[in-house]
């Protein structure tokens, strides 16, 4: 019988370490990094170092800076005194923040847009709260709105075809008015799926990063149950609206969302992070389906084509409340069942009148 092991967060069930479970994503992350640098080369390659560089020798600096040196004598030895506690959890949580933030950029975003975003991620939403297992906001998925939303009006029109918050350009093109399903003339599934379209480093090609989702599930270094609940949730809505938007392709239209944007990518990599994700079984289930219902809603009426990083940090905010302790709960019980299954069936119908349906 499994046992919640008592510890700083993040939080597993299983004699597992910290060091261990960000090792798993980062080897998850390799067949998405790879198939980056196949597509985008050196401009791949580079952004990422920019973003490891940062964000791990920020949080080192930081972490000097806010501990207390020991008692002892000489500058150097001051310094030092203050990392004691350092550990290599210190570099591999960083690592991963680094490495997932430079996949949710376009290969020509300006470096410095880069450690501009990397900065605010690992400085603002991690460190400012108290470093690891401490923050409440997705860092890669801070310094990426962040930069969206700061400094977007600095770049060029090189990237006036990128999704300015997932660099989904096959969204983007959905909503310039060629619509659905001539969209499909430019990017069909398969190309979506394998990765032909233009868009953010790490989010075009849906088959790597199932194969990282695998590798986390078997190593159990993800909960499938997040995984299941928010592509669950998506793919009912989205079903939903394509009954009454395009009844003949509904299917088509379903899958040309969920492979189109940032979404697989939030799924495996952005959702399931162990920090800002609820503890609880219920309550991952509960998440998964909140940033599910936040993407589609966005999607559907909200003013941007893409809505997985706005959705994660939205659904960040409310899993104190899932997680509180009055009610929260580790077993799933049949009134859970029933109360998860009604609000899905609830919000079906809110999406399905809300594009038009029976009118």
């Amino acid at each position: 019988m499994m046992q919640t092991i008592k510890q700083t967060s993040p939080y597993v069930r299983k004699d597992v370490s910290t060091k261990r479970m960000m090792t798993d994503v980062l080897i998850a992350l390799i067949p998405v990094v790879a198939f980056a640098i196949y597509r985008f080369g050196f401009d791949a390659i580079l952004r990422i170092l920019v973003s490891l560089v940062v964000m791990i020798g920020l949080e080192a600096l930081v972490f000097g800076i806010t501990h207390k040196p020991g008692k002892v004598e000489g500058k150097w030895n001051l310094w030092k005194s203050r990392y004691v506690d350092y550990t290599i959890n210190n570099i591999t949580a960083p690592a991963v923040s680094a490495v997932i933030f430079a996949l949710l950029v376009p290969s020509k975003l300006p470096i410095y847009a880069v450690v501009v975003g990397a900065a605010f991620g690992i400085i603002v939403a991690k460190m400012l709260f108290g470093g690891l297992g401490s923050n409440i906001f997705n860092v890669a998925a801070a310094g990426r709105i962040f930069i969206a939303l700061a400094i977007t009006s600095m770049f060029d029109g090189t990237y006036v075809g990128v999704d300015l918050v997932a660099g989904g350009t096959a969204l983007t093109t959905l909503r310039s008015g060629l619509g659905f399903p001539g969209v499909l003339n430019s990017y069909t599934i398969g190309e979506l799926f394998f990765g032909n379209i233009p868009g953010a480093m790490g989010e075009i090609s849906a088959a790597a990063i199932l194969i990282g989702a695998a590798y986390l599930i078997i190593r159990r270094s993800a909960d499938y149950r997040v995984m299941l609940s928010t592509a669950l949730t998506f793919v009912i809505l989205m079903f939903f609206a394509g009954l009454k938007l395009y009844p003949d392709m509904a299917l088509e239209y379903v899958l040309f969302q969920l492979f189109s944007g940032g979404l697989m990518f939030g799924i495996v990599f952005m959702v399931t992070d162990p920090v800002t994700s609820p503890v609880s079984r219920p309550g991952r289930w509960l998440y998964g389906a909140f940033v599910a219902v936040l993407v589609v809603l966005i999607r559907l009426f909200g003013a941007y084509p893409e809505g997985v990083a706005f959705a994660i940090l939205f659904a960040n905010m409310f899993v104190p409340l899932i997680d509180y302790p009055k009610w929260s709960t580790n077993k799933i019980k049949p009134a859970f069942v029933a109360s998860y299954l009604v609000l899905l069936i609830i919000f079906s119908l809110v999406v399905f009148f809300g594009v038009g349906g029976a009118a």
